[in-house]
């Protein structure tokens, strides 16, 4: 882009949901954003309009004078994975919230497409390895897995010391290799090991890079 944006279409960059970069404008400003090379437009219905990695520049160059970030949240109407946060609701697991992660994995697998070297949609991106816990959870929920929570059982999805990996917990062993299945089907090596202590069953989880 020759020039920066608009105040209309920062506005619109600094709406996009912080995690999948979905946008929501005019059809007009969404245009100028492509045109730009801001925005790309998803080749399948809903064709929903996403942030392209320029666009994620310029939605992450906040003034320092701005507020801190606020961690998205259902109950804010934004989009956010879930990690099995036995706080959340089971609320708003209907057609909606399957079509809003459905979306948000498509834009997921092309910011893959867009950004890794080779164009492969297999591997995950730099994006899923600076937002370890909420990548590794979008997977989950895309493959539909069922996230824990106030009045549910299921994975949970927790950082860990280790660099490049996250920890993902399940209620019994069979559920626990199906997660295991489905991250190492979208790129990720997973490893099942025991806490020394509880003796609990757990995956380490790490992006794959080749």
């Amino acid at each position: 882009m020759t020039r920066p944006p608009s105040a209309a279409q920062r506005r619109v960059i600094d709406a996009a949901d912080p995690v999948t970069g979905l946008l929501r404008g005019t059809e007009a400003q969404l245009a100028a954003l492509v045109r730009h090379g801001l925005a790309f437009r998803h080749p399948r219905p809903p064709h929903d309009h996403f942030l392209t990695p320029a666009g994620h520049r310029i939605r992450e160059a906040v003034p320092a004078a701005a507020a801190e970030p606020v961690e998205p949240s259902p109950a804010d109407g934004v989009f956010a994975a879930r990690v099995g946060d036995p706080r959340e609701s089971a609320s708003g697991s209907g057609p909606e919230r399957v079509r809003q992660v459905h979306s948000a994995w498509q834009g997921l697998l092309e910011l893959r497409r867009m950004t890794n070297p080779d164009g492969a949609t297999d591997r995950p991106c730099g994006w899923e390895r600076t937002h370890l816990v909420r990548a590794a959870a979008l997977a989950l929920e895309a493959a539909g897995h069922r996230p824990a929570g106030q009045d549910a059982d299921g994975y949970r999805v927790r950082e860990t010391p280790q660099p490049e990996a996250v920890a993902v917990y399940a209620p019994d062993h069979e559920t626990l290799s199906a997660c295991a299945a489905t991250l190492e089907g979208v790129g990720w090596q997973a490893g099942e090991y025991t806490e020394p202590r509880t003796r609990v069953r757990y995956l380490l989880a790490s992006p794959r890079r080749v």
